[in-house]
């Protein structure tokens, strides 16, 4: 007979069941990081709504991080501190770039707090984290969404899998105000030292930036107030400062420092002469050739003269020994010398002379160069109308003139209100007319404003700017001493296509829902045109200065573009096309990361510093501002840029804009003196007509 079992229920028996329960529990939930509140905030990846994750809930240095369900632990409970850390771990840890890598693919994880600039992070308005040491973008990897996905950091891309929604840091919309009182100190020949009077800022300071002329030479902490800058021997630079904040709002930049650097010992020594000058005839242009003269420091120019007239100047470092003088008259003798110049100003005895005879006709690109017309400002937007009159703006005096090349007559149509310069390169700049301006009598017009800049539209009536006609077409452009674009075109599409520069902040490039660092499109009243790609007026971005657009014959749009300090670029702009900045510069950089479009054409900043681009034929013309030359290339059938040709270098100074006459040549302005500033009628402005071969 079977006995039978029986459980006993006493306490004994209740506790063996609660160890065995205890021991299951323990075998299910093995492997499992232990639950612990988060005190932090969550930060979750738009693209897959899911946090960002301490791999493991493991609380020691060098864990990654990771893609995880957002479950309110400890390791998905971030805080952003004023110092720009994002910390975890109830502040213990801080999310840390392995090894202070600044190339992509980088490593992100967790360490000891360290105060590092591996450990800073800037949180955008456009949802993306950006690392302050390496400027790359917290990612996940291969755009992933599930559950372990690795986060790490790669070059910013503008993709929602570097999007993250979180309530730190982005809430932070308010620039600190401007650094005060610039100052420079013990100026040598190769350094300054720049100091300031703090910036405030509603969360706090993190960062200031240190420009020259538009060019970023360095950035210091937010606790930093003076730093010792490195200069070129001889180099005229202006120098100021903007505050930047751990959210990446920038301010507007302090006032401007002019610095002269003196050589760095004194040279008495000149040159030696140029030999071997030779000439070679085409048409009606002559190329000068020589063999380089010799210094006991280095040459820096070559002076031509012709006719015993210095007509031109070839610089570098060192400078180039040829040049093309274009436009010349007919069969016409000419004789030419050359000689060289120090960094000192020393000059060398002249070279030895040729004489040559023009042809009877023209056969190279640049036929002839005309002065119409010297303004005391400085000519930035231009168009030419069907009456054969030209129009033009005068960006620091704000007004709007008339120009009959025929007779030589200027009128001012009156001034643009509510405009207001930058102490830098804003002021009155696009000037557009649209095909239907022989019946809507509509100017359209980029300028900067006391808060942004922006596009409105006013009707030429009876030879005056009717001002009861302005309208507002957009806002919102975010403005500052220098990057504010500019330039204004309409396509053959019948829309207005305007260049935007980064207003001095490369986060707003990438950012798609920012109107800066683009190329933008709009309808002629204003409105977003159904088909652009994102759904408001961004047609391409990751721009940084753009100050140069047109269309060819095929329609295709091309534009040029100021680098920083390495290269100019010119560009094919497609629809929805990222361009790289700030990640990179013409090809320098992370250029080749997919989904950033090359550049068509490169050139130094030394030889470039390109602002207007026109197109007639299959050629693009470049004006260059720092290079003093007009550019020409060739298009190709297949939308590529060949023969780079330099015209009149050095021979009128620095270009800014270029735009098409009716009768098929060109219109080019000069820009020369004031152009780094905002007073009105202290330059050398030259409006000329260039009739093409």
């Amino acid at each position: 007979m079977r006995t039978a079992t029986r459980w006993r229920t006493g306490r004994t028996a209740v506790t063996a069941v609660g160890v065995i329960l205890a021991m299951l529990v323990t075998a299910l939930t093995a492997g499992t990081p232990s639950a612990s509140a988060a005190s932090g905030e969550a930060i979750v990846g738009v693209a897959s709504g899911r946090c960002l994750d301490v791999t493991g809930n493991v609380e020691t240095a060098k864990t990654g991080v990771n893609l995880f369900d957002c479950q309110g632990q400890a390791n998905q409970g971030w805080t952003f501190t004023p110092a720009g850390e994002l910390r975890v771990f109830d502040g213990r840890m801080c999310l840390d770039v392995e090894g202070q890598k600044t190339t992509a693919p980088a490593r992100a994880q967790i360490f000891g707090c360290t105060g590092q600039a591996n450990q800073k992070w800037r949180i955008t308005a456009a949802g993306t984290i950006v690392g302050i040491q390496s400027g790359l973008c917290l990612d996940v990897d291969q755009a992933g969404t599930a559950n372990s996905v690795p986060v790490n950091l790669w070059t910013c891309n503008g993709q929602d899998n570097q999007k993250w929604r979180t309530t730190l840091g982005g809430a932070d919309t308010q620039p600190p105000t401007v650094p005060g009182r610039p100052r420079v100190s013990d100026l040598t020949c190769d350094a300054v030292t720049l100091a300031w009077d703090a910036s405030t800022d509603n969360v706090g300071v993190a960062f200031y930036d240190i420009y020259h002329d538009g060019q970023q030479m360095t950035s210091v902490s937010g606790t930093t107030l003076s730093t010792r800058l490195t200069v070129v021997p001889g180099a005229q630079w202006g120098l100021y400062v903007n505050a930047r904040d751990s959210a990446g709002n920038v301010s507007q930049a302090s006032t401007t420092v002019p610095i002269t650097a003196p050589q760095c010992q004194p040279d008495t020594q000149a040159p030696t002469a140029p030999r071997d000058l030779a000439a070679a005839v085409s048409g009606t242009a002559v190329t000068l050739r020589w063999t380089a003269a010799t210094d006991n420091v280095g040459v820096r120019a070559y002076e031509i003269s012709r006719d015993g007239t210095r007509v031109a100047t070839v610089s570098g470092s060192p400078p180039a020994t040829t040049f093309i003088d274009s436009g010349l008259r007919g069969a016409t003798a000419y004789r030419y010398q050359v000689l060289a110049r120090d960094a000192q100003n020393n000059a060398s005895g002249l070279s030895n002379a040729v004489s040559v005879t023009t042809g009877a006709a023209c056969s190279t690109a640049i036929c002839q160069v005309t002065e119409v017309y010297r303004d005391t400002d400085i000519p930035w937007g231009l168009v030419a109308l069907a009456d054969g009159t030209v129009l033009y703006n005068r960006r620091d005096a704000h007004d709007i003139v008339r120009l009959d090349p025929a007779t030589g007559t200027r009128t001012t149509l009156g001034s643009v209100p509510g405009v207001e310069s930058t102490d830098g390169e804003g002021g009155l700049m696009g000037l557009a007319v649209a095909p239907t301006f022989e019946t809507d009598h509509w100017l359209y017009i980029m300028h900067t404003s006391p808060t942004d800049n922006r596009i409105v539209r006013i009707k030429l009536e009876g030879g005056r700017l009717d001002l009861t006609t302005r309208q507002t077409l957009l806002t919102g452009i975010l403005r500052n001493k220098f990057h504010d674009g500019g330039r204004l075109r309409f396509g053959p599409d019948g829309k207005l296509y305007a260049a935007t520069g980064d207003a001095q902040n490369g986060d707003y490039a990438q950012n798609r829902d920012s109107l800066n660092g683009k190329i933008l499109r709009l309808n002629p009243d204003g409105s977003v045109p159904s088909d652009n790609p994102f759904g408001n007026y961004v047609w391409s971005y990751g721009h940084r200065n753009p100050q140069g657009i047109a269309f060819d014959a095929n329609g295709r749009l091309w534009e040029q573009e100021f680098g920083n300090s390495v290269m100019d670029e010119t560009n094919l702009i497609t629809r929805g096309g990222n361009y790289g900045w700030p990640a990179c510069e013409g090809t320098s950089g992370t250029c080749g990361v997919s989904g950033y479009i090359a550049p068509k054409q490169t050139y130094s900043t030394a030889n470039g510093s390109c602002s207007g681009l026109t197109v007639v034929g299959n050629a693009v013309y470049i004006a260059c501002a720092r290079g003093e030359r007009l550019n020409r290339l060739t298009i190709t059938a297949n939308g590529d840029l060949t023969g780079l040709q330099s015209y009149l270098t050095g021979q009128y100074g620095r270009f800014r804009t270029v735009e098409p006459a009716r009768d098929g040549g060109l219109w080019l302005t000069t820009t020369n003196g004031g152009d780094k500033d905002s007073v009105p009628n202290n330059t050398d402005g030259r409006v000329l007509h260039v009739t093409l071969g």
